[in-house]
């Protein structure tokens, strides 16, 4: 049996899908049930063809009762940019999770993380993503970390102003390179080792996709797909602090993510020293913006 969270969520949604068409081609009849907290953003197939637990996987007893009989379960902490706390969000989630595994003998844990380990410091939700690890692992349970760099779909939230000005803007040096990820292929990458069962240990699975391009090279390619000129502007953390706030982000979520902006501008850890990986992230950025950021820039 596969328990999958966030199933209504950006990478939760697509794992499912993944997860359900591996399922069909190889004719298996494993039981998948997903938490969400509004089944009615379900798809219909996903209704259709999984037990529906209603509730957050924060909470001990929807998590512990879709997880009873469990073998493998896919783990994602949502984001929570009005939290109190990065960190107490992170644990919160994670104390739910790490109560049922202790409890119910689950054997496999797929989560997405992030890379930076033993490098990222003061990094935000870099950082508690890291800890997150640490305390699941912790339990003894079998454990696969995903652990990709900056997330392509992070492009799509500045569609309209590409759309409207040809711009678009990051808190990171543009002429220095910045590893990317689609997130398909963490969902593909999540959705094989759930099938598998042959896999044991503690392991993080780097998915780096396979360009090295500075945010200027990104808007070089953006020109190309958009067929207009498209140039970047550096942000400052403290511009985006300020732009978190007037997004409704609490102070501390805010600071989560000036802090995330500054470690990964400072720190390098999703920078050129990161090697690519076909294996697990074949998707180049050019194909992304050409199927997904272009429609989305057009619409």
């Amino acid at each position: 049996m596969i328990v999958i969270t966030t199933p209504t969520g950006g990478i939760g949604r697509q794992v499912l899908d993944d997860v359900l068409d591996l399922l069909d081609a190889q004719g298996a009849r494993t039981t998948v049930r997903v938490i969400a907290r509004d089944p009615g953003r379900l798809t219909d197939r996903a209704r259709e063809r999984a037990e529906v637990f209603q509730g957050s996987h924060a909470d001990p007893e929807v998590l512990g009762a879709a997880c009873e009989g469990a073998g493998q379960v896919f783990w994602l902490v949502p984001p929570a940019p009005g939290a109190d706390s990065v960190e107490g969000h992170f644990r919160d989630f994670t104390r739910s999770l790490c109560e049922v595994v202790a409890r119910q003998g689950v054997a496999r844990v797929v989560a997405v993380s992030t890379l930076g380990r033993g490098v990222a410091k003061d990094a935000g939700p870099i950082s508690a993503s890291l800890a997150m690890d640490d305390r699941i692992a912790a339990t003894g349970v079998h454990y696969r970390a995903l652990c990709p760099p900056f997330l392509m779909e992070n492009l799509l939230g500045q569609a309209a102003a590409l759309r409207e000005t040809g711009e678009f803007r990051m808190a990171c040096a543009p002429d220095r390179v910045l590893r990317t990820c689609a997130t398909a292929d963490i969902a593909a990458t999540a959705a094989r080792l759930l099938l598998d069962d042959s896999w044991t240990g503690r392991a993080d699975v780097p998915l780096v996709g396979p360009d090295d391009l500075t945010p200027e090279g990104m808007a070089e390619v953006l020109s190309d797909v958009l067929g207009r000129p498209v140039r970047v502007l550096e942000t400052t953390p403290e511009a985006y602090r300020a732009s978190a706030l007037r997004f409704g982000a609490s102070e501390a979520g805010a600071q989560g993510l000036a802090d995330m902006a500054a470690a990964m501008d400072a720190q390098g850890f999703y920078g050129a020293v990161q090697p690519s990986t076909p294996d697990t992230a074949p998707t180049s950025f050019r194909r992304w913006c050409e199927e997904t950021l272009r429609p989305a820039a057009l619409a």
